[in-house]
């Protein structure tokens, strides 16, 4: 059997529109070559498939995305694209729940302008990261989708590996999947919708009874990202079948489901204002979670509320891990003496604080002021792991409270077993759902509306499927 031709790449992140930092290149990552593949991490080879990876831009969660890169960055996709002769397929790897000043739907366009360049031949299979956006124009552009079913995310290889095997069978087996969907007006924030915690828990799991069913290949439910204000933003159920009506009985049950369990979305943890969370804290070894300036949901990752709380309450041996201020660390850098907060637009209050001492690595000033330790990172960064801590010399048994630019808990914070608080704070990325500006989202969906009449309408991109 003559060997067929496939590419890989895409582009990937969150874009929250109430964020004033706007992304740009020097903020994306680029994957290339074996790279790549390593990222995907399957075995093409035993399919008889040849791999070209061309390019995986990624970032971590901000603002918008500077109109122009996006426009030089889409082109010279298709552009490598183009180099090559013919291909059988392409997988491409995208999130869902990017923004671009004048762009409606920006996957959409990436997704049309590869299906231009390849042809109606070529296959077409996407990821998607859970908290995606659907929209018509992608669906009725590719032939197979897979997202993310674990929030937090531990099924990325998972999720890109059962992409490129629905591509490689069908390319192999010769036969085109079809791809429907179903929009679903719910959308909350993924620390509403974890996948660990109830109702979604079981939700996600039944996914995988629709998938044992005869033609259907991979079902799919996508919560949405909540903090952009555009109309395609909604949450989806996607699936990917060789039938349309046996999937489109599998996508409305699935609609049906979420949309009956909307009132029990709720936080995987206790919730509340900075002052609560302050009252929570006992002698045992706790971690809260700024939320609303959690530069993985795209927060800016700058403001100082919870630090100039606890600094107010005298809450020693405590951990900030981190809040982002190359200005900040810059001063450090001459003197002990700085001011953190604010630094990158986000907002909130601005201290003025000496350090008794400082030490600098990996790109990271460690502060400590008053038996408090802060990290100030001179870039926008997460600290979910714990080597994030380890390489900083930073032993959490030292302390006994951790603070975190975060929703809900990463997996290795989860694996310590520590009381975990989710403070309701101010930011970009602000978990009081029904106070955001909401000027160009769909009118009727819940949170920001409460109803009750909702039927859902499969569609495979260009109609209604029966």
């Amino acid at each position: 059997m003559a060997k067929k031709n496939i590419a890989i790449g895409g582009i990937s992140t969150e874009c929250s529109s109430y964020s004033p930092l706007f992304q740009s290149q020097e903020d994306f990552r680029t994957l290339r070559g074996q790279e790549l593949l390593d990222l995907v991490d399957f075995p093409f080879s035993e399919y008889s498939i040849n791999v070209s990876p061309l390019f995986f831009n990624r970032s971590v969660p901000g603002g918008p995305i500077d109109r122009e890169y996006f426009d030089e960055i889409k082109h010279l996709f298709i552009t490598e694209i183009n180099a090559h002769e013919k291909l059988d397929g392409i997988l491409l790897l995208m999130h869902g729940a990017i923004y671009v000043e004048g762009i409606d739907d920006p996957e959409g366009e990436w997704i049309r302008a590869v299906r231009e360049a390849v042809g109606l031949d070529c296959l077409i299979s996407v990821s998607f990261d859970l908290h995606g956006q659907v929209t018509d124009k992608i669906i009725k552009n590719i032939d197979a989708f897979a997202a993310f079913k674990t929030a937090p995310h531990i099924d990325v290889k998972d999720t890109y590996r059962r992409s490129a095997s629905m591509l490689v069978s069908a390319i192999n087996e010769n036969y085109r999947p079809d791809v429907i969907w179903s929009s679903i007006p719910v959308l909350v924030s993924g620390e509403m919708s974890s996948t660990f915690v109830e109702p979604c828990k079981t939700i996600y799991q039944s996914l995988e009874q629709f998938n044992e069913k005869r033609e259907i290949l991979d079902c799919n439910l996508l919560v949405g990202y909540v903090w952009a204000d555009t109309q395609r933003a909604t949450a989806s159920s996607v699936v990917t079948c060789t039938n349309k009506k046996i999937g489109a009985r599998a996508c409305k049950t699935i609609a049906e489901t979420y949309w009956n369990s909307r009132k029990d979305l709720k936080s995987d943890m206790q919730t509340g204002s900075i002052g609560e969370a302050l009252l929570w804290l006992n002698s045992e070894f706790s971690i809260i979670a700024d939320s609303g300036d959690n530069p993985t949901a795209g927060g800016v990752g700058d403001r100082a509320d919870v630090l100039q709380a606890i600094l107010k309450h005298n809450h020693d041996d405590s951990l900030f891990a981190g809040i982002a201020s190359k200005s900040a660390y810059d001063e450090l850098k001459k003197g002990n003496e700085f001011s953190i907060g604010g630094t990158f637009g986000g907002g909130g209050p601005v201290l003025k604080l000496k350090a008794d001492s400082v030490y600098f690595k990996n790109h990271c000033a460690v502060v400590c002021v008053s038996k408090t330790i802060i990290v100030i990172s001179k870039t926008r960064r997460p600290f979910h792991n714990l080597k994030d801590f380890t390489e900083l010399n930073l032993d959490l048994s030292n302390f006994k409270i951790l603070v975190v630019k975060s929703g809900y808990l990463s997996p290795e914070l989860q694996s310590l077993s520590a009381r975990s608080f989710l403070a309701l704070t101010e930011g970009a990325v602000n978990q009081n759902l029904v106070g955001i500006e909401n000027k160009k989202r769909h009118k009727k969906i819940y949170p920001f509306q409460d109803f009750n009449n909702f039927i859902p309408r499969v569609s495979d991109g260009e109609s209604i499927v029966s």
